[in-house]
């Protein structure tokens, strides 16, 4: 079982209604801010496309299916509301947050 970095009384609707997303447990479980995010094709009526990284993680760490996990999009932007205003980004877009915080588009 995973324990989680938030509770779910933490939560506020802060991008609610944009449907579901991926993000890997760096985020969800260790913490860390969103530091690359990319928007694929959507995969069913609900999936966003989106996908929610730290960063940091390794192909073998993408590759292990247990550290990653398919959460509402607004839960991912209650662990980092920078994310916020590129959710309605088009498909194909990825971006990346600097060492400043600054978020930039890469695709």
């Amino acid at each position: 079982m995973k324990n989680f970095k938030l509770d779910a009384d933490q939560f506020k609707p802060l991008a609610t209604g944009l449907g579901s997303c991926i993000a890997t447990d760096r985020i969800t479980v260790d913490g860390l801010p969103v530091g690359f995010m990319y928007k694929d094709e959507a995969q069913s009526l609900h999936d966003s496309g989106w996908v929610f990284m730290s960063g940091d993680e390794s192909q073998d760490y993408m590759d292990d299916p247990s550290n990653l996990a398919m959460y509402d999009i607004n839960t991912i932007a209650n662990y980092d509301p920078s994310i916020i205003p590129f959710l309605n980004a088009s498909v194909g877009s990825s971006f990346k947050k600097l060492e400043s915080g600054k978020i930039v588009k890469i695709s």
